[in-house]
């Protein structure tokens, strides 16, 4: 118990605050996150795509974020990229909550589910992704690992807040 407990802040998992340049959100990584822009289509709709990423203590955090292109799309959006994260890892969600993000506009799409899968390569992992809005941007925050570490899990979902 005291391990797990000891995960959220453990040298390998160095956390910063920080908001991330145009994403409109405050955020908490353990490692410094590499940037990558890429064009994307939801909804139908061809869309830029933020991708906030870095690895540390065996798993990936995550933060992703799209604009949609009316209100409309949003929950689109959202459920596009919440199937299409559980795709990716061949996963079926086992746990599914509402998402709460201080200042997020609410939404009955904005979930937080986690679940295990596989990589590509055949391993086995366990996702545990939010998916939420504010205004028309869309976001998708993500940690995966072999088992990452509860505390660490919450530790990141709890940083997320929008200012003022």
């Amino acid at each position: 118990m005291a391990l797990a407990g000891g995960a959220a802040c453990s040298p390998t998992l160095n956390w910063r605050e920080f908001t991330p340049e145009a994403s409109g959100i405050v955020a908490s990584f353990p490692c410094r996150p590499d940037r990558v822009e890429r064009k994307v289509i939801l909804a139908g709709a061809g869309r830029q795509m933020v991708l906030l990423a870095c690895e540390a203590g065996g798993m990936t955090f995550a933060l992703a974020f799209v604009d949609a292109a009316d209100p409309a799309g949003v929950a689109a959006t959202l459920t596009e990229l919440r199937i299409v994260a559980l795709r990716n890892v061949q996963a079926d969600a086992t746990q599914i909550v509402p998402a709460q993000v201080p200042g997020m506009t609410p939404n009955a799409a904005a979930l937080r589910v986690s679940g295990a899968g596989r990589l590509s390569d055949g391993a086995a992992v366990r996702t545990h992704a939010a998916f939420f809005t504010r205004g028309l941007r869309v976001y998708q925050a993500t940690v995966i690992g072999a088992e990452p570490p509860l505390p660490a899990v919450q530790t990141f979902f709890d940083a997320f807040k929008f200012p003022g």
